[in-house]
């Protein structure tokens, strides 16, 4: 990319990105492996489970492919009751949404966490009353990776000339499949070189960063 011009459309990353989302999903990864009695490090060094669809990361831990399927769903047992609350907005996340929608943008989430649970996690916070449309995974991982998702996202709205927002070289890559450019934020669970061999047009220290970057070049 490059110059980067878009239109005021921002689709947003949720874990890492919107919201500190790893004490949740890494204690329910760990819930997981201990259920299969497969042996893994402390849930505070499961960090990779944060982002990646869990049926890529599974197997990385030891877990069979034939299991796969039971791993996802005891973790899901775990998250969608307790895990998903144990989570919070990053500082000067909804003033930045505030301000943007304020500003004329129109905002969206894709994310590869499932659509209903994200929408959960979004209500709850009151985060939600800022986006236009909330797009997730579905739970019959026929749409469960970051392109698919922006697919579906893109398709259902139309969307043109967008920016992608995210925390990993998955949100990158991803956004990269639709030509769409990708902003990495560098407080979340992801690489800030990965990000830039990926191809990120740049990666941003702060929210206050964040938000300066996205009026300037809109």
């Amino acid at each position: 990319y490059d110059k980067v011009v878009f239109m005021k459309t921002i689709l947003f990353d949720l874990d890492g990105t919107l919201t500190e989302s790893g004490i949740g999903i890494t204690r329910s990864a760990a819930y997981a492996l201990d259920q299969l009695g497969i042996p893994h490090p402390a849930p505070e060094e499961l960090s990779v489970f944060v982002g990646p669809p869990l049926r890529k990361t599974f197997p990385e831990f030891g877990v069979k492919e034939e299991d796969v399927d039971q791993a996802i769903q005891i973790f899901r047992s775990r998250y969608t009751t307790i895990g998903k609350f144990e989570n919070q907005p990053y500082e000067g996340i909804e003033q930045m949404l505030k301000d943007l929608k304020e500003n004329g943008f129109h905002l969206f989430v894709a994310t590869s966490k499932p659509e209903n649970i994200a929408k959960e996690i979004l209500e709850h916070f009151h985060l939600s009353q800022y986006f236009e449309e909330i797009a997730g995974a579905s739970l019959d991982a026929s749409r469960e990776n970051k392109s698919a998702v922006i697919a579906y996202l893109l398709k259902k709205q139309d969307v043109k000339d967008a920016i992608m927002i995210g925390d990993t070289d998955f949100d990158v890559l991803g956004a990269k499949e639709h030509a769409i450019p990708c902003i990495g934020v560098n407080w979340g669970y992801g690489n800030k070189q990965s990000m830039i061999k990926a191809g990120a047009v740049t990666v941003v220290d702060t929210v206050e960063q964040l938000e300066e970057y996205l009026k300037k070049n809109a």
